[in-house]
């Protein structure tokens, strides 16, 4: 089969990190939240990855081609008209079944079963209390998906659609995407693959919806702070040596960084190359080669070779700042 990865968005939840890197590549548990998903595909027969990228292209691909030696292709969307849109742009590379992965989450859900179903597809879903907040799936007693309900104001469905497809019968996915272009089905100037799933079922494909053991959202600061802590407990590790310092796990510190008199933890991911003196750090993430001192630190989510120099280690501040930003605090006279 093939994965088609859309990537294009801008991820404007995400500023000011995103202005300067591509949202997939920010990073969450100690690599970016792109090579968690990739890694997440590990066992499964797949011959060719599609990217479909946009803002910060150049990153995305950059990135695969020194990290992975899969083959792989790059499709801008340069007309951003939705997840429809996205998909559309594969049609003329895809000739076998597809795997279809947004990336604003990670996912643990059990992918074997792409082997052995029936159905013409597979949708995954997470059940949640907020279900006001998302588009959930309807199924049948086989749970068999009959519809998607944006946002309902009633609990008609909790199973939140987690963007996570399998489409065996691709060639009536994308005859489901003509139509709903054909017949303008749009949601604020946007088309939308559900509406082709919608095209799918209406023809008579049955789309099997499998609930995934763990969802985690990376579209917002106070997300990606939650998923941090939570992915945190499976992928703690410490490459650098600390001085010092007190470690209180989950944590991941990685190579080359230099960590004294100071507490780390719990919940906190430090990029390769930071410095981190005399600070405490709790439920944080710092990227690469940040520097860290004098400071405490809660919440807070620091961009690239930025600099952060508190008024003392009882100084406490909460901070979302972007890439070679710099920031002082002046002691109290």
């Amino acid at each position: 089969m093939k994965v088609i990865i859309p990537l294009a968005g801008k991820g404007s939840r995400m500023r000011p990190h995103t202005h300067t890197k591509a949202k997939p590549l920010l990073p969450v548990a100690g690599k970016p939240v792109l090579d968690h998903v990739i890694d997440a595909l590990k066992g499964l027969d797949i011959s060719e990855y599609i990217f479909i990228t946009g803002h910060l292209k150049d990153q995305i691909e950059e990135h695969i081609t020194k990290t992975y030696s899969f083959k792989s292709r790059f499709i801008e969307q340069k007309v951003k008209d939705g997840t429809a849109g996205a998909i559309k742009l594969a049609e003329p590379f895809v000739d076998e079944p597809v795997l279809i992965v947004f990336v604003d989450t990670i996912f643990d859900a059990d992918l074997s079963i792409i082997k052995k179903s029936p159905d013409a597809g597979i949708i995954w879903a997470q059940e949640v209390e907020d279900y006001q907040r998302f588009g959930v799936i309807v199924h049948d007693k086989d749970k068999h998906m009959l519809k998607i309900v944006e946002k309902p104001k009633e609990p008609v469905s909790k199973l939140a659609n987690i963007g996570l497809y399998y489409i065996k019968d691709y060639k009536l996915m994308f005859q489901g995407i003509k139509h709903v272009y054909e017949q303008n089905i749009t949601l604020k100037g946007e088309f939308f693959l559900t509406d082709a799933f919608q095209f799918m079922i209406d023809h008579g494909a049955k789309i099997k919806v499998a609930e995934v053991k763990g969802w985690y959202d990376c579209g917002m600061p106070v997300t990606t702070l939650e998923s941090n802590a939570i992915l945190l407990k499976k992928h703690h590790a410490l490459h650098s040596k600390t001085h010092d310092t007190i470690i209180n796990e989950p944590v991941f510190i990685a190579e080359g960084c230099t960590i004294e008199g100071s507490v780390i933890g719990p919940n906190v991911s430090i990029a390769k190359g930071c410095t981190v003196k005399r600070a405490v750090l709790k439920d944080c993430i710092l990227d690469a080669r940040s520097t860290v001192q004098d400071i405490a630190l809660a919440d807070s989510i620091l961009g690239e070779e930025t600099f952060i120099e508190g008024a003392g280690s009882e100084h406490n501040a909460s901070l979302l700042v972007g890439d070679h930003s710099r920031t002082s605090f002046k002691k109290n006279s």
